[in-house]
């Protein structure tokens, strides 16, 4: 029945006029890239070699690290299989960079990434929108705390991927930021911001990072406050282009049925048709917090939410992958995990909990959020701190160890399982200054890593005496909170943490889970992050 099914599929796609090849693709890597062209469908091999997939290969993709003559590094994954080009350029131009064109600034970075294509000096927004359309291509730019992404995706026939290239180009070069797209954008932004005042979740999420961080640049929120925005003007706009959005500033990823040759020559057209620049400065380190830090946001709901965390490290931190590890054992690793064992498996506190690392230029932050009954507050957070806790405390259990790293190298090949993927994973490695060959050496850095090593990382990286933690909530009594939580740290108490008597029911309905907003996905480098 398979087999006949599969051949059914086969035989509409070839008869069909308006599936492409890369539509032909996303069935088998369900990437949500959809495109109008219907020219030869050459992943029909791919759809016939279903019956052979344990025999497909898994090793990671050959990346050259082509010598731009600009020096501006380009790492490039060869694929015939599909007539496409992916390119991503990665500016070091985030929301951190914000404040290095005025004071308050905040959003100016995600501002300029929305309005870029709405205009330039020779075209408008509906004639930039008719070059992508009629190339075929998807063109986006977007904004992060660490990172300004531009991403086009285009045929590699080049009478589709010259027009669209030299938009792009156009874009960088000579956007205008017209006074009334500002004003529309203001508009649109401010809307959002009325409506997060209705998500106690997101306002967490913001308060979180504003104590964590202070008076560093990643304090405030990507996309501003309402405050910030009304700051911003057509020049600032044009100050944060011409010093960011510039050759030096950037690195180039491209996947797709090129050459190395064709590629390096690509990559040096892009980058001697943008502006030239200097690289931006290194970030400064947030500072540290030394104590317990309790922070309580009165809210009228149902629900209470909670969120724990501290500053964590950088991308580049030599136990990054221990503790990427340390954080599946503890509660980025589903019902398995300790944190979710506590809350929703032994007492049923909350319908999910999860922890995670956020490791950026500067040093991320490590967090763990769940939401709750009112009643149940105290001690929800009493055990999750607990759970903490003892889980810095106590040794690695092995088994569990060996366990989460075979499931990290099981799922580790969906990280190359398309183009846009792979490009995506490019973008990382050039960003963050990682060796071309780090997809290749990823499983045996993984394989090497014992419990000993995750352990001593997680004593020297996670702290319960020092975290913050906000709490959403209609009343909270922070004097007797702050007692529980000292009385978890005292090195004699051993009380285990599963004591509390009944398991409460579970909500009838999943409560979504409040998470901070984010530079990346806060989950490892497997993710893609280009479309977080």
């Amino acid at each position: 029945m398979l087999h006949k099914t599969v051949i059914i599929f086969i035989a509409m796609l070839a008869c069909s006029s308006s599936i492409s090849a890369e539509q032909t693709d996303s069935y088998l890597n369900t990437e949500p890239d959809v495109h109008d062209n219907p020219s030869q469908l050459q992943s029909i091999p791919i759809l016939q070699s279903l019956r052979n997939l344990k025999q497909l290969e898994t090793h990671a993709p050959y990346v050259h690290d082509l010598k731009n003559r600009y020096k501006v590094r380009t790492l490039f994954v060869e694929s015939q299989d599909l007539p496409m080009v992916d390119i991503q350029l990665t500016f070091n131009a985030g929301s951190a960079r914000d404040l290095e064109i005025g004071k308050g600034l905040y959003g100016l970075s995600n501002m300029a990434a929305g309005l870029m294509d709405e205009g330039t000096e020779k075209f408008t927004a509906s004639q930039i929108a008719s070059v992508f359309e009629q190339s075929g291509a998807q063109f986006s730019i977007q904004s992060y705390r660490d990172m300004f992404i531009v991403k086009l995706r285009v045929l590699s026939d080049p009478q589709k991927l010259e027009p669209a290239l030299a938009m792009m180009m156009e874009i960088l070069s000579n956007a205008v930021f017209k006074k009334n797209s500002i004003n529309m954008t203001l508009s649109n932004l401010q809307t959002g911001q009325k409506q997060l005042q209705e998500s106690p979740g997101r306002l967490m999420g913001i308060r979180f990072y504003r104590e964590i961080y202070g008076q560093h640049p990643y304090a405030e929120p990507v996309t501003g406050t309402n405050g910030s925005l009304k700051k911003i003007t057509t020049e600032n706009l044009k100050q944060f282009r011409d010093k960011f959005i510039v050759a030096q500033n950037m690195n180039i990823a491209i996947t797709g049925k090129l050459t190395a040759k064709e590629a390096l020559k690509l990559s040096e057209r892009i980058a001697g048709n943008i502006q030239q620049g200097e690289h931006a400065q290194a970030l400064p380190d947030p500072e540290e917090k030394n104590t317990l830090n309790i922070v309580h946001m009165p809210y009228d709901s149902a629900q209470a939410h909670v969120m724990f965390g501290q500053i964590g490290t950088t991308r580049n931190d030599p136990d990054r992958l221990a503790l990427e590890i340390g954080n599946k054992l503890f509660g980025g690793g589903g019902f398995n995990a300790v944190l979710m064992q506590e809350l929703r498996v032994k007492r049923g506190y909350t319908y999910s909990a999860y922890s995670a690392f956020s490791f950026s230029q500067s040093p991320g932050i490590f967090s763990f959020s769940y939401s709750t009954r009112q009643d149940q507050l105290i001690d929800s957070i009493r055990v999750a701190h607990k759970a903490l806790t003892d889980f810095v405390r106590q040794p690695i259990d092995i088994n569990q160890l060996n366990e989460v790293k075979a499931g990290m190298l099981r799922a580790y090949p969906n990280s190359y399982s398309s183009n846009a993927s792979i490009n995506a994973q490019l973008g990382l490695l050039g960003f963050y200054q990682h060796s071309a060959d780090y997809l290749d050496q990823y499983p045996k850095l993984l394989e090497k890593i014992t419990a000993e090593d995750v352990q001593n990382a997680v004593r020297r990286h996670l702290h319960p005496d020092q975290l913050t933690i906000i709490v959403v909530s209609k009343t909270l009594d922070k004097a007797e909170l702050n007692g529980i939580l000292q009385s978890n740290l005292q090195p004699n108490a051993n009380t285990p943490v599963n004591t509390t008597p009944a398991i409460a029911p579970l909500p009838s309905k999943a409560v979504p889970l409040p998470v901070p907003e984010a530079d990346e996905p806060l989950q490892s480098q497997l993710d893609k992050h280009a479309s977080a």
